[in-house]
């Protein structure tokens, strides 16, 4: 608990072309505050004169606050709702309240006493919420002012000593001590004056006659009554009695009660009938006449009720209005024809009827608020006020059931509006909250206030593919910079949290960085080869590629893209068999006794390309004798079609194209050359011109037999060895058959054993390289491996035995072994 001290103020007023001295007015007022909630920090009161000038000082607010300037001027401080708030303002770069129109506490507050209003001040990061409670001094600005400025009195010469002749009362806006406080009667020798006080405090006076009147002596009295204030200085009014002096009238009206009472509805249209008030006269005649009006004009009360004069009714001439006034009291006076009267007291009471509704103010109001947002955040903080009373005026405040905010109230008619429930903007990006405020009357009104809260962006979302790994198919020996795919990543976010970057995984593929293959646009996802791809090197190529958006810190996803080469028919089928040498004739030999069907040679070619691309098909082009050979049309096998005769040409060339199955197709062409014959000098008789035509000299036939020669010393010379190492071993086995050791047996390195059988298989293949060049020559051996198969047994005699005839097995291989030339090359 505090204390906060209250302004103080001086002023100097003039009214009425009277001048007036400077008025200091300095009043000191102590209230204690609490915090009731966390957005109500203090209240303060200040104490001011009406009339101020405009920009008069109120009080220091930053002072009365314990707070620097600088605060009120970080935190917006402002005056956010209130009653009058057109009367202040708050300038938060001096940190004081200053008078921003005129205050005049009359206009202002009418006849209630103590006058105030009360507004709030607010102020942001943090929320802060202080009131301020200013209190209207009045000034003595207002002189008393009868209803009437002369009244006329007739007055009988009969009436007697103590009679009373009522003159009303005077009207003073002002209060407390600058209201009426006393009325003077110019001296006479015939009346008094009395002053007599309501119980509501309102001041009125009677004229008492003091001895008889003589109408002969004086017909006509004038008289000056004066009331005064207790300002300072003291102000005043006048009015003029004039008191005609009549024949006798001694009885005065009566009222059959002193108080009447009433009630009535405000808002009730005009004509609405009050109540009836009666008075009797026990004279006679004209002097029995009654007439009723009203004895008082405070409050206006002719604006809003009218009285009959001869019926005292009294019906609404006006609008009432409970909130401005909850109750009238009208004095009623009657009078006869001679002057005497009396009065009595109605007393309307009004009932409230539910004619305002609530009023929504929104003091402060944060938009936006971020999506991650604690559970709790205040959002806004409103006020809601109903001018009505009890039922009429109790407010329940609610707001849509369907969003994450409730209200919180700690404090009568002040809401805070908090986040319920945690925030997504990628579910919903702004709120329209509906605030609804409705009383408790009967039928029950209600107003609404609708806030416009965004939600802001947050960094949560990270780029999401549709697929985790994505596969596209690109020609080989494409362009360089040909667009082979678009990646395409989607970011629930906003703005910058939602510009998604594409980069580069750094990997290597077959040694090399991947960023020599391709490239990602880093904006667009765009793929681009950088170079043509190569089927035959390499298959397909698998890449990383990281979506990154521009929050802080970022976030990423991460997608494989396999790029899948296809093959294209850009390779000719290569012809392995037969090689194609440019100085040198390979010859297939066919001996004429090769049946139908018989395996000329096989041209053997590969295709790199994969696919249809490699299937392969064979057709013989062109030939020497087409009816003599045809070729495999998937094989690629030369056979003989017919039987071979000797009208055939020994010398025949065939050429076979191979051909792929790409579209367009590619070929490669082979040719082939076919020796028909039965001995080898026929065949070198025949092709010595394939090499140099037709046209024979004498050193190539030197140079061919000088190259026969040196095949025939070479093959002869192998057998000779052979033959040796044959009988050596012979002599060996022999040796060791006639001493008693164990016996060990041999086996040539080109043997192998298959089984009990002890058979031994054995063949010899050759190639005769002759050339005219006998540099040149070769003579070549290929000696398949003969299996067999030696059991060894524990009698000696038997393994003796069967090594002869192993041997011997042998002798008979060597000589019945058959050589036959099966390539010629001639070079």
């Amino acid at each position: 608990m505090f204390v906060i001290r209250s302004c103080r103020m001086m002023n100097c007023y003039k009214s009425q072309g009277q001048s007036l001295d400077l008025v200091f007015l300095w009043r000191v007022y102590f209230i204690m505050a609490a915090c009731s909630i966390s957005n109500i920090n203090a209240q303060i009161r200040y104490s001011v004169p009406e009339e101020m000038k405009k920009g008069s000082l109120i009080g220091n607010i930053a002072h009365d606050l314990g707070m620097d300037v600088q605060r009120l001027r970080s935190g917006r401080a402002r005056i956010v709702s209130g009653d009058s708030t057109e009367y202040l303002e708050l300038k938060s770069d001096k940190g004081i309240l200053v008078v921003k129109e005129r205050i005049d506490r009359e206009q202002l507050c009418a006849e209630t006493t103590p006058c105030s209003f009360t507004f709030e001040i607010i102020l942001d990061y943090p929320v802060e919420l202080h009131q301020v409670t200013v209190e209207i001094l009045d000034v003595n600005d207002h002189s008393p002012r009868f209803p009437k400025d002369e009244i006329n009195l007739e007055i009988s010469e009969s009436a007697s000593p103590g009679a009373i002749f009522l003159l009303g009362g005077a009207d003073d806006p002002d209060v407390g001590i600058n209201a009426l406080q006393n009325y003077i009667m110019s001296p006479n020798d015939y009346f008094i004056l009395k002053q007599h006080s309501r119980p509501d405090g309102i001041k009125y006076a009677e004229m008492v006659l003091q001895k008889p009147l003589d109408r002969e002596q004086h017909p006509r009295i004038s008289l000056i009554l004066t009331a005064v204030d207790g300002g300072n200085p003291q102000r005043s009014g006048n009015m003029k009695i004039d008191v005609n002096v009549l024949d006798a009238n001694d009885n005065a009206p009566v009222f059959n009660q002193s108080v009447y009472r009433a009630t009535v509805e405000e808002n009730s249209p005009k004509g609405t009938y009050i109540i009836t008030v009666n008075a009797s006269d026990a004279d006679s005649g004209t002097n029995s006449l009654v007439s009723y009006s009203f004895a008082n004009f405070k409050g206006n009360i002719n604006g809003v009720f009218k009285i009959n004069e001869k019926t005292g009714a009294i019906t609404l001439s006006g609008v009432l209005d409970y909130e401005k006034a909850k109750k009238y009291e009208i004095d009623i006076e009657a009078k006869d024809q001679g002057g005497l009267g009396n009065t009595a007291k109605v007393i309307v009471d009004l009932i409230d009827v539910n004619d305002n509704a609530p009023v929504i103010s929104v003091m402060s109001f944060s938009s936006p608020v971020s999506e991650d947002a604690i559970v709790g955040t205040t959002i806004a903080i409103v006020s809601v006020k109903d001018v009505d009373a009890e039922d009429n005026g109790h407010v329940v405040c609610t707001t849509d059931i369907n969003t994450p905010f409730k209200l919180q109230s700690s404090l009568r008619n002040y809401y805070t509006l908090v986040t319920d429930a945690a925030l997504d903007r990628e579910r919903v990006a702004e709120y329209n909250i509906t605030i609804t405020a409705t009383d408790s009357g009967s039928p029950a009104l209600s107003s609404q206030k609708t806030l416009n809260l965004k939600v802001s962006d947050v960094n949560d979302n990270p780029p999401r593919f549709q697929k985790s790994v994505y596969t596209t198919y690109v020609n080989e020996n494409n362009q360089p910079g040909l667009s082979i795919f678009t990646l395409s990543a989607q970011d629930h976010d906003w703005n910058q949290n939602a510009r998604i970057s594409y980069l580069l995984d750094e990997t290597t593929v077959g040694g090399s960085p991947v960023s020599s293959f391709i490239s990602v646009n880093a904006d667009s996802g765009v793929v681009h080869a950088l170079r043509g791809f190569d089927y035959e090197q390499m298959k397909n190529v698998r890449v990383c590629v990281k979506a990154q958006d521009g929050g802080s810190p970022p976030l990423s996803t991460n997608v494989t893209l396999e790029i899948i080469i296809q093959n294209q028919n850009d390779n000719a089928p290569q012809v392995l068999y037969p090689v194609q040498t440019g100085a040198s004739v390979v010859a297939e030999i066919v001996p004429r006794a090769a049946d139908i069907g018989y395996l000329v040679t096989k041209v053997v070619a590969v295709d790199v390309d994969s696919g249809q691309n490699s299937w392969l098909s064979y057709k013989l082009q062109k030939a020497t004798d087409r009816a003599l050979f045809e070729v495999g049309l998937q094989n690629g096998e030369i056979r003989t079609v017919r039987q071979v005769t000797d009208k055939d040409a020994v010398k025949q060339k065939l050429t076979v194209v191979v051909e792929d199955n790409g579209q367009p197709s590619r070929s490669a062409v082979v040719s082939i050359n076919v020796a028909v014959a039965d001995s080898f000098p026929e065949v070198l008789s025949e092709f010595t011109d394939f090499t140099h035509g037709k046209q024979y000299d004498a050193n190539l036939t030197f140079y061919l037999v000088l190259a026969l020669a040196a095949v025939s010393f070479l093959f002869i010379t192998c057998v000779v060895v052979i033959i040796s190492v044959k009988v050596y071993r012979w002599r060996q086995s022999r040796f060791l058959y006639q001493s008693n050791l164990p016996v060990i047996p041999y086996y040539p390195p080109h043997y192998t054993d298959t089984g009990v059988t002890g058979t031994l298989p054995r063949g010899y293949n050759y190639e005769v390289c002759m050339t005219t060049d006998s540099r040149k020559s070769d003579c070549k051996f290929s000696t398949l491996g003969g299996q067999n198969v030696l059991m060894v047994d524990q009698s000696f005699a038997e393994t003796m035995q069967r090594a002869m005839k192993e041997k011997n097995l042998l002798e008979d291989a060597e000589s019945s072994e058959m050589v036959r030339p099966s390539k010629i090359l001639l070079i």
